[in-house]
């Protein structure tokens, strides 16, 4: 693992973490973020190219004709604001598809806010309305204001916006994404290259307004240039591959977390600017880090200034509420049968590749998208065309979604957090899969803390809970995630489900982590539970960083690091996720003493990895377990080592195999197995 400060033997970063927070409302004093620190983001912004010449913004027929058939995949380059040059003034080019309004103005800062001086023009036949204004630059604010046949007045953000007023405010703000000067080439060019499947992948899911605080009242949010600076050594020490960034598109309610989206083209403006966020990636990039964002198709805010009923009609969802409102969130769902309206999605896909660099996406609550039916009663929902639940359009936008976008840059990936058993989630296309990179395995999810949070005493009897995802394993490519969806809405954090005293509970949490690092498929988890955050997780407040003083939580997050390098440095831990190739139970079936034993393989002669795993808080003295090779066997990590909190073993360093028949292997290992021990050991 990364070196170690002297100080309560916390590494580095987490000493700087403990040593930095504010500790707003917690009774506790420590000091602020030094200034240094806080500068640095200015200091360090990359120079900036000069913008380059602009040219005229129009909108063509055969923009109009692309955008109709759903194929217009730089359609956020014409539809929006954009900076323009017409007879020679500079300005800004306004369009917006609108095609039930009678008329659309445009109104802003620039103006005054004036009603009646902007009005639009509608061009083509498929209700694209157009406008240049002279004189208009970066960062104005602007609606549009939308008069419906009837006489309505509808004041519409705008949905191809790049940037917006921070909430409360609910306009739109004029961006010019050109000018940045990204320093990630190497890293792009390699990202095509590498098959994601054989690589390894460890994701830190985070949410940037509650991950830290300025300790300094308001907010309290860093922006992203400090968070970015603050946060890539952090996870470069504790060896992540990737960071998965919740709440990134602009929405106007922090309680939502991001999932009730109005800006689907805007980074937040709660924590900067666009090439504020350009500057989070390229240093994610310059650092060796992923960076993945949560995508939300599966449905939008129903507020008044966003997509809803957007020109006096529901142009981006369906008109009945039947198919057109989830009734158990109280949102909008977008109509996937409109061409323009899978335009949109698509080409925000692209808009954030593009423009902004992003690695992947994760597509959030799929299965409400492809089953007509999720989370309505009877006489809430409509069947499709052959009387069935399944939503026949969401099939096929997610088939086009992920031919286009994978098809074009075959490094990017798309996770979808499907909670069924839809199949062939990450099928390809041709096979009448949908075509994503992975998908989430909430089966594993919810199996391993049911288990885990079963008294020790109780636990044989759900012994197979632990073992059963491998029976479906290879049936698609998985992310294990133990995400923030398991540490809200008093389901408890990580550590506070498991059982026991505070030391059990630790000793748990180690031994389950060993669990999900050694099993088959990619990683990720939620930020502070690799420290054993103890509250549950709340958007308005920090991570209790303050914990890492304590030896329990220091020792948790050294333990996970050092599985995270374990992780990294074997390649029989990630080349083979999805078969029996990359992975052989040696016991799956010893329930009476809650203990499982597998070991990870690959294609190569490369060094293989055993992990052993005793649920209980009972030593077993003399333990045997059949091995599946001669020779010596290194242990590499103990869960029970004091320097990670445990009580402490005398567990050989080396092991020596036995000549004689155990689990029906030629050979066996023996040693007292320690309570509540997690061994990963290496031959």
């Amino acid at each position: 693992m990364a070196a170690k400060s002297k100080k309560n033997g916390i590494t580095k970063a987490a000493a700087r973490m403990a040593n930095t927070v504010s500790g707003t409302g917690r009774g506790k004093t420590s000091a602020k973020a030094p200034a240094a620190k806080a500068q640095s983001a200015k200091a360090q912004r990359p120079q900036q190219e000069k913008p380059k010449e602009e040219q005229k913004v129009f909108i063509s027929d055969a923009d109009c004709y692309l955008f109709g058939q759903g194929t217009h995949y730089d359609i956020y380059k014409k539809l929006g604001a954009h900076p323009s040059v017409e007879d020679g003034r500079e300005g800004m080019f306004f369009a917006v598809w609108a095609p039930n309004a009678a008329a659309v103005h445009v109104i802003g800062s620039f103006n005054g806010w004036n009603e009646d001086q902007y009005a639009m023009q509608k061009i083509g036949g498929i209700g694209i309305w157009t406008c240049f204004i002279p004189g208009v630059g970066e960062n104005e604010l602007y609606k549009y204001l939308i008069y419906t046949p009837e006489g309505r007045k509808l004041y519409k953000a705008d949905p191809f916006a790049n940037s917006a007023e921070l909430r409360p405010g609910t306009a739109s703000r004029t961006a010019n994404l050109s000018g940045y000067k990204w320093g990630d080439g190497r890293w792009m060019e390699a990202r095509e290259e590498k098959n994601v499947f054989k690589e390894p992948m460890a994701i830190y899911e985070c949410h940037v307004g509650s991950w830290m605080k300025h300790p300094d009242g308001g907010d309290g949010f860093y922006n992203y240039r400090e968070f970015a600076d603050r946060l890539v050594d952090y996870l470069k020490e504790l060896k992540f591959t990737h960071i998965e960034l919740m709440g990134i598109l602009e929405h106007p309610f922090d309680g939502s977390w991001g999932y009730q989206v109005t800006g689907y083209y805007a980074p937040t403006s709660r924590y900067g600017s666009p090439k504020d966020f350009m500057y989070l990636v390229d240093t994610m990039h310059k650092n060796g880090i992923g960076v993945i964002l949560d995508w939300v198709p599966a449905h939008f805010c129903p507020d008044e200034h966003g997509l809803a009923c957007f020109d006096g009609k529901c142009i981006f969802e369906d008109p009945d509420p039947r198919r057109g409102e989830h009734p158990e969130w109280g949102t909008k769902i977008f109509n996937l049968g409109k061409p323009e309206v899978k335009n949109f999605l698509i080409a925000n896909v692209l808009y954030w590749i593009r423009e902004f660099h992003v690695d992947g996406i994760r597509v959030d609550a799929v299965a409400s998208m492809l089953y007509l039916d999720y989370g309505k009663k009877d006489g809430e929902w409509l069947p499709n065309q052959y009387g069935g639940n399944k939503n026949l359009d969401a099939v096929v936008f997610f088939q086009h979604m992920n031919s286009v976008v994978r098809g074009s840059y075959p490094g990017f990936v798309t996770i979808a957090e499907e909670s069924t058993a839809w199949p062939k989630v990450t099928s390809e296309i041709g096979t009448e899969g949908l075509g994503f990179t992975f998908k989430w395995n909430m089966g594993w999810m919810h199996d391993f803390c049911e288990y885990m949070k079963l008294d020790p005493i109780m636990r044989s009897g759900s012994h197979y809970n632990m073992t059963f995802a491998m029976s479906y394993n290879s049936s698609e490519k998985y992310i294990l995630p133990l995400s923030h969806d398991e540490v809200v809405h008093l389901k408890c954090s990580m550590v506070e489900k498991m059982p026991g005293y505070q030391v059990d509970k630790y000793a748990n949490l180690r031994l389950g982590y060993t669990f999900m690092m050694g099993h088959s498929g990619k990683k990720l988890l939620f930020m502070g539970q690799e420290f054993g955050q103890e509250r549950e997780w709340s958007e308005a407040r920090e991570l209790d960083w303050f914990l890492l003083q304590n030896d329990l939580n220091a020792g948790m997050q050294r333990y996970f690091a050092e599985l995270l390098k374990i992780y990294r440095k074997y390649p029989c831990m990630y080349e083979i996720d999805d078969s029996w190739d990359g992975f052989e139970w040696i016991n799956a079936d010893d329930k009476d003493r809650s203990i499982y034993s597998f070991f990870r393989k690959c294609d190569s002669d490369k060094k293989r990895l055993l992990f052993i795993l005793n649920m209980t808080p009972v030593e077993y003295k003399d333990y045997r377990l059949g091995v599946p090779e001669k020779g010596s066997y290194k242990v590499l990590l103990n869960s029970t080592d004091p320097e990670f909190g445990g009580a402490g073993s005398e567990v050989p360093k080396v092991l020596k195999a036995i000549k004689g028949d155990c689990d029906y292997k030629p050979q066996y290992i023996t040693f007292d197995m320690p309570a509540y021990g997690g061994l990963v050991i290496e031959f």
